[in-house]
């Protein structure tokens, strides 16, 4: 039988059936049968005698015969008694439910495997609705003694397709089609790893004979399935870089020259000059470069940005930034402008509010090719905002982005710009394989000289007026200060009330005039909100009252102390986020949690490792460990690594073996076209044409 065929040519699956499968579990095809793993197992590797159970209510399996079968009256209603007999002794069998029908089934005398739950009561041991089967039948099945349990359902419960029939339907599948599954991997990767048979391995995987061999079938499959996500990854950055022409940049010009001279506010750190040195070799190298780069808050990712862009236009391009909200867009463009406002250089914002003339300005400056930089929203995707010639694309926060989005930007040239991505969210390194294993990674990996480390201290809400007093210690010392309240979406009402809750508590203990208070929410207009960020911005006000709006884009050096209100409820990611917006000027900052004593496990993890570090990679750690890593690159990437049974945090290991196989692999048969690679091969463009994953990758 063919594995691409429908689940209704195996025998017991209905269409019916088939469709309920299909919309709960995503399962359509009998290989995606095959491949739906189990995600525990019930361990029947031993059978006991009666007589050595013991009383601790786990789960046992015995062998024996039903000699006595009787109802007993109870309070309401009957039970159905059976006495149970092995060699060694006997016990009771019990339902409470369906007895009629369990009354005429049962068999005496006869044979029995036994398995459930034990109850021990008055010196007697008995199973509540056992699972029995005659020992004849036992005997005929394709045996485990480990049973699988599969992921299921309420909806496919309540339709009677319960974890047995689903464990038959994938036996009657095996059985079929065993002889004919075929192996995936080269002799040569299973012989040096010693991996099982593909075959083996998902037989061993749904029906495992021990504990040994169940370890072996899944550390194959697992290493299976990261290995072709590498191989696809590697394969896509070697097309990239040798099929995929990008523009020389050989001349280090008048531009960037003068910049570096006379213009920069202080000296490169030594990350900042590797990654420079980074990007100008593929810059130079006449391949298209698609380079991703990660640098925390304050790391100084906009002067390697700019200087790049100054290389793009010392070349004879155009060069642009799109970043994911206005706010951050415009921190960009003032910073730019500010940096080059001595140069002779065009620099240009584009957003949602930019008013029709000056867009029409823009647009003409732009395909005329006088506007050299131009930094903006999605506003840059408009199909109006066509560039002369466009050598650099910079993307801010790339995550935040769908891919047709990106890809739009890419299109605005018939050669493709070079491309550079970044992300002040430190991505742990497994994941950066996995998501971003197609693009060339670049690290920020230290702070510009002189910044102060924030100190972060975690407060319960009952030391609230102790942080009231520091605050008010800070703030005369000319400082000033940031509050912010969580935004939960689903609850945007209670949000907004605790927000407005709390502007009230902090004005009656900062009063005006000594104290001005900003405050700022999504619910306001953009205008606004703009307002009232300049007041803070320009120190008309000492305290900015807000939601996580301000998680990205407000730079103030002049804000001392960050304060985060229910910091029980964010995430890791934002709470180190939030923290970044502090730190920023010469003075000592603090990064105040405050939180309610009601803390879940998770909770105290997160609060203590904002405590304890402010590197963000190794927060970025403890997140994929907490979160998993479908939450960690945001909705739009959720779907990117739903993988069937690796996991690129326990499985890391497997993870970069797997990476530097595939690299091993393409460097000697690019083209995967070698006698010994052709089952690699058939399974790649196999999985190419169906799996969702590699079409969202980076």
């Amino acid at each position: 039988m063919n594995l691409d065929y429908p689940i209704t040519y195996i025998k017991g699956i209905s269409v019916q059936r088939a469709t309920l499968l299909y919309t709960e579990l995503g399962i359509k095809t009998c290989n995606d049968l095959l491949n739906f793993f189990p995600f525990r197992y019930i361990d029947k590797t031993r059978f006991y005698q009666i007589n050595e159970l013991q009383p601790n209510s786990s789960e046992v399996q015995v062998v024996g015969k039903i000699t006595q079968v009787k109802s007993v009256a109870q309070k309401r209603g009957s039970r159905l008694v059976a006495t149970f007999q092995d060699a060694s002794g006997s016990m009771e069998l019990i339902w409470f439910k369906g007895q009629k029908w369990i009354k005429d089934s049962l068999k005496m005398n006869t044979p029995y495997v036994v398995y459930g739950k034990l109850n021990y009561y008055n010196g007697s041991y008995s199973i509540p609705h056992p699972e029995m089967e005659l020992v004849t039948e036992y005997k005929k099945k394709l045996q485990t003694k480990m049973q699988p349990v599969y992921p299921s359902t309420e909806k496919l419960a309540n339709s009677g397709i319960s974890n047995k029939f689903i464990r038959t339907y994938i036996q009657n599948l095996l059985q079929q089609v065993y002889d004919g599954i075929q192996e995936s991997l080269s002799v040569e990767i299973i012989d040096n790893f010693k991996l099982m048979q593909k075959r083996d391995a998902l037989l061993n995987v749904h029906f495992p004979k021990s504990q040994e061999n169940l370890a072996k079938a899944q550390y194959r499959l697992k290493f299976e399935e990261l290995f072709f996500i590498q191989l696809h990854l590697v394969r896509k950055k070697l097309i990239n870089k040798t099929k995929i022409k990008g523009f020389v940049f050989d001349t280090v010009g008048n531009n960037f020259n003068n910049f570096y001279k006379n213009h920069l506010p202080f000296d490169l750190t030594n990350a900042q000059k590797r990654v420079l040195k980074e990007i100008r070799k593929d810059l130079g190298s006449g391949a298209h470069m698609n380079r991703l780069l990660q640098g925390d808050v304050g790391s100084g990712k906009t002067i390697v940005a700019l200087l790049t862009m100054l290389l793009a236009i010392d070349n004879g391009f155009q060069a642009t930034i799109m970043a994911p909200t206005e706010i951050l867009a415009s921190q960009h463009f003032n910073a730019i402008a500010e940096l080059t406002h001595d140069m002779m250089l065009t620099v240009e914002l584009l957003t949602g509010s930019t008013k029709t003339k000056k867009r029409r300005a823009i647009h003409e400056s732009l395909e005329n090719g006088t506007l050299k930089i131009l930094i903006g929203t999605h506003a840059l995707l408009e199909d109006k905002v066509k560039f002369q010639n466009l050598g650099i694309a910079i993307i801010d926060e790339q995550h935040r982005f769908g891919v047709a989005q990106r890809s739009k930007l890419w299109m605005k040239n018939t050669i493709p710009p070079h491309i550079l991505v970044m992300t002040a969210t430190p991505i742990p390194r497994t994941l950066a394989m996995s998501v971003y294993g197609d693009l060339d990674i670049s690290i920020i990996d230290e702070l510009p000289p002189g910044r102060k480390e924030v100190k972060t201290v975690h407060r319960f809400d009952s030391n609230r007026l102790s942080v009231f007093k520091f605050l008010k210690d800070e703030i005369a010392k000319g400082r000033q200060v940031y509050l912010v309240y969580p935004l939960i979406q689903e609850s945007e009402a209670m949000d907004y009330k605790d927000l407005m809750d709390g502007y009230e508590s902090i004005s009656r203990e900062f009063p005006s005039p000594k104290y001005q208070i900003s405050i700022v929410h999504g619910k306001m207009k953009p205008a606004d909100k703009e307002y009232e960020m300049q007041r803070f911005v320009k120190g008309e006000t000492q305290i900015m009252v807000a939601t996580t709006v301000i998680e990205v884009g407000v730079n103030v050096p002049n804000a001392s102390v960050m304060v985060i209100e229910s910091a029980e409820r964010f995430g890791l990611s934002q709470l180190h986020q939030l923290r970044g917006r502090v730190g920023r000027g010469a003075d000592q900052s603090y990064c105040i949690l405050l939180s309610s004593f009601k803390l879940s496990p998770e909770a105290k993890t997160r609060l203590k490792t904002m405590t304890e570090t402010s590197d963000g990679f190794k927060i970025a750690e403890v997140d994929l460990k907490l979160r998993g890593p479908g939450n960690i690159m945001g909705t739009q990437q959720s779907g990117v690594l739903n993988l069937k049974i690796a996991d690129v945090v326990k499985d890391s290991q497997i993870l970069v073996l797997a990476r530097n196989t595939a690299i091993d692999v393409l460097h000697k048969d690019p083209n995967l076209n070698a006698k010994e690679n052709i089952f690699i091969n058939k399974a790649l463009t196999k999985m190419s044409k169906t799996s969702k994953i590699w079409s969202n990758i980076s």
